[in-house]
């Protein structure tokens, strides 16, 4: 009777320490849900070329330039790609991007190469913070700078680009 007693000691004993040590578990890890919105294409306006090529950039801060005889026109809007990210509890991001996007005429069958980038948080690969606040946006912008032939067709050039988000 007693080595019995003592076996339902142990019993009670092993079920009030497991429940005794359910209440210290560790805390939930923070929610991993990512939005992203494509809020703003990149555009490099109007601008033309005299004949002999080169580039034209707009950068993050939608600053554009141009070099050999790419001229851009003075009335003509230009923006970077702007993308909203809302990530809670301040997860770190790392962006990564292809080097290069051909964009295709729309009429003359003529293409352009576009290099992407740098992002005002840096270039390809480069990781960032977010804030922890699960309602605040991180906006994140990207510049790029096309490549243009000499005698390339005047048309309306269009393509697009891929940027993945890996959070951390």
């Amino acid at each position: 009777m007693v080595k019995n007693s003592i076996r339902i000691f142990k019993y009670i004993l092993i079920i009030i320490i497991f429940y005794s040590f359910s209440g210290y578990a560790q805390p939930g890890l923070p929610q991993r849900s990512i939005t992203l919105y494509a809020a703003q294409a990149l555009d490099f306006g109007k601008f033309y070329d005299e004949g002999s090529g080169g580039s034209i950039t707009v950068d993050w801060r939608g600053i554009r330039s141009s070099t050999g005889s790419i001229y851009g026109t003075i009335s003509s809007l230009v923006s970077p790609a702007i993308f909203e990210i809302k990530l809670c509890q301040g997860r770190a991001i790392t962006i990564s991007y292809p080097q290069t996007s051909t964009l295709t005429g729309k009429r003359n069958g003529g293409s352009i190469i576009l290099n992407i980038g740098p992002t005002e948080k840096g270039g390809n690969g480069v990781t960032f913070a977010t804030d922890q606040n699960c309602d605040f946006i991180t906006i994140l912008r990207v510049g790029g700078t096309l490549n243009i032939p000499a005698n390339t067709p005047v048309d309306d050039y269009t393509g697009s680009f891929e940027i993945s988000f890996d959070q951390q």
